[in-house]
Order: structure tokens, then C-alpha cells, then sequence
């Protein structure tokens, strides 16, 4: 159970997900098809969505883009949000394609009646916007005021742009503020968190690839939930957004914010280990990929040592010499073949019943 604290922040709906105001921490993704490509934009949510993704992005570069969206939507089932960059036409003909929710950074659309004009046409559709502050795309007066990029000026940005977006009555805001650097951006989220009562789209921009991407996003997004700052999540990987959505939720797992799906234990193998482990473990977490049974796995590569050291599983493995143990809570409930090991465990996490 977790013992964090979360700060209590403004409420918002992206679809039919609420954000903020103690709603569960969602996870987001965004798909690195074509949106003009909508069978493989559909196919590719579709896959978000078994693995829990709760709201998809898309990027909208142009007008096909845009009105790709409205097809889409017909397919899936959880909320699309438009990711617009420079065009602000775009964001418009995004939301009369039935976009749930609009990203864009002001800093790059342009003079403030291109984003009055965005504003007006969320305003009419009752659908939400997302500042999203990227330490790339800084107005140019504030990196001159603060002699570079910094957490100051970025905090300054997302403040000048509220500000902008409340004068015109317009209050469906989440807000981003990323940098590709862990420090740099924990400190903008802190100093953000302090100035407003927002919720809060966190994640560390332009990760990187797989191991890179999960170990900053793990630290950065981990410290900022850890702190109680976050209302929504994306972690950046260069990589099948899947992995993404799979990263995010052991993040909450970790912090015991929310869980989904089985917690995984396995032993790192050591010289007693005669078992493929490494192999066994992988197929039974991409089998498991679209299961959201809370429960407590251990694959452990020793018959005698495993039941022991993984005794708080709800369910566990282990094997060598070609045989294989169940064992659950630490008990040892029947040996069988080595062979059978994925199968075994496979068949009772489908009979799994906590209740």
C-alpha cells in the first residue's frame, strides 16, 4: 500500500478519463504510426489499449492527419489526444475530427491570436489542452532573460501561457514541462508544482533507447511521483510504445501507486542455476502482457533455495534436473517435468482468484 502523499490538484476530463484531483495516476503513450495510415494507427492502439494504456497520442503534420482522426475513433475505445506543432489549423480541424483533447506548445504556434484561435474552437467542444513545455522550443525573450534553457524559465513559460489561456476564460488544462535531462526537469516540476494547482503530464522528453529511456524515466518520473507531483504519465522510449505503457505501470507497481497485472520476482541467476531463466522469464511476461490479475509471481532458477526466497509469491516456479516445482506462498504444492515450467504457471494465473 502506498504511503505517498499525492498533491490534491484541479480536475479535468480527457475523454472519459479523469485527470487530477486524486483520480488514479493514468499512463499514456503515443503511436509512432502515420495517423494517415489508419489500419496501423487502429492496430497499434489497439495493442496500447490491451496493455492498459488509458489515453493515446497521435501526431497530426497535416490535414489528412487531422481528418484521419475521426476514423480512428470509430476503432478503439480509449480517449485520442492530437499532438500539434507550429500549425495551429491543425488543432482546429483536430478537434472537429472528434479529438478528445489537444497537445500543443504555445511557444511554437505563433502570435497569441493563432492560439486564441485553438483556444476558442477547445472552448467549443468542450475538449482539453495540454501545455506541453519542451526545453527545445523555449520562447526565445525567456532563454535571453535567463541566459540559456533552465527550470526557471521554463516554469515562466508554462505560467505566461495559463495566464494566456485563463484570460480568454479557458480553464481544461494539464501541463507539461520536459527536458531530456532528469535534473533539469525534476526541478521544473517541483518548481511548477508549487506555482499552480494544474494537473501535471509528467515524463523526461526524448528519453532514449530501451535501457537509457527506462533508467531516466524511471529516476525522473519516480522522484516526481515519489514527491506526490504527477497526475498522468508518459514514458518516452525509443521503442514499440507498448514498452512504454509496460514501463509506466512498473513505476506505479514500484511506488505502490497503482497496480496492474502480475508483480514479477526472478532470481539473477547464479552458478546453481541450470535452467534457461532468462528465456522462461521473457515468455511468461509478454503471455501475461494484456493480464491485470494484482498478483505476485516468482520464477526462480533453484528447486531447493527458490520456494524460500521468493515465499511472499502468490504463485512460483523453479527448476533444474529436469524437474520443475509449483510452489505458492512458499509451500511446494507438486513437481512435473521441467519442460511444463511456463505452462504450469500460465494455467494458474488463468484459475488465479485473490477473492
Amino acid at each position: 500500500m502506498s504511503v505517498i502523499k499525492r498533491k490534491k490538484t484541479e480536475s479535468i476530463s480527457v475523454g472519459n478519463i479523469r485527470i487530477g484531483d486524486n483520480a488514479p495516476v493514468s499512463v499514456q503513450s503515443m503511436t509512432n504510426t502515420f495517423t494517415q495510415d489508419v489500419e496501423s494507427t487502429i492496430a497499434q492502439i489497439i495493442r496500447l489499449e490491451d496493455a492498459g494504456c488509458e489515453i493515446v497520442r497521435v501526431a497530426v503534420p497535416d490535414e489528412e492527419a487531422a481528418s484521419a482522426i475521426s476514423l480512428i475513433k470509430k476503432s478503439v475505445s480509449i480517449p485520442i489526444i492530437a499532438d500539434i506543432h507550429f500549425d495551429y489549423r491543425l488543432a482546429i480541424a483536430s478537434a472537429k475530427s472528434g479529438a478528445d483533447g489537444l497537445r500543443i506548445n504555445p511557444g511554437n504556434i505563433g502570435i497569441k491570436s493563432k492560439v486564441k484561435a485553438v483556444v476558442d474552437c477547445a472552448n467549443d467542444y468542450a475538449i482539453p489542452i495540454r501545455i506541453g513545455v519542451n526545453s527545445g522550443s523555449l520562447e526565445k525573450d525567456i532563454i535571453k532573460k535567463y541566459n540559456g534553457v533552465t527550470a526557471e524559465g521554463m516554469v515562466e513559460s508554462a505560467l505566461r501561457n495559463i495566464e494566456y489561456l485563463n484570460s480568454l476564460d479557458f480553464h481544461m488544462i494539464k501541463i507539461s514541462i520536459k527536458a531530456s535531462d532528469v535534473p533539469r526537469t525534476v526541478e521544473a516540476y517541483r518548481l511548477l508544482s508549487e506555482k499552480t494547482d494544474l494537473p501535471l503530464h509528467v515524463g523526461i522528453t526524448e528519453a532514449g533507447g530501451l535501457y537509457q529511456g527506462i533508467v531516466k524515466s524511471s529516476i525522473g518520473i519516480g522522484m516526481l511521483l515519489a514527491e506526490g507531483i504527477g497526475d498522468t504519465i508518459r514514458v518516452s522510449l525509443t521503442r514499440d510504445p507498448v514498452e512504454e505503457v509496460r514501463v509506466g505501470y512498473e513505476i506505479l507497481k514500484a511506488l505502490g501507486i497503482r497496480r496492474r497485472g502480475p508483480e514479477i520476482i526472478s532470481c539473477p541467476t547464479c552458478g546453481r542455476c541450470n535452467i534457461d531463466l532468462f528465456g522462461i522469464s521473457e515468455r511468461v511476461e509478454k503471455e501475461l502482457l494484456s493480464c491485470k490479475k494484482p498478483i505476485k509471481l516468482a520464477i526462480m532458477g533453484c528447486v531447493v533455495n527458490g520456494p524460500g526466497e521468493a515465499k511472499e509469491a502468490d504463485i512460483g516456479i523453479a527448476g533444474g534436473d529436469g524437474v520443475g516445482i509449483l510452489f505458492k506462498k512458499g509451500r511446494v504444492i507438486r513437481k512435473f517435468p521441467e519442460g511444463e515450467l511456463v505452462d504450469v504457471l500460465l494455467k494458474e494465473v488463468e484459475k488465479y482468484d485473490k477473492t
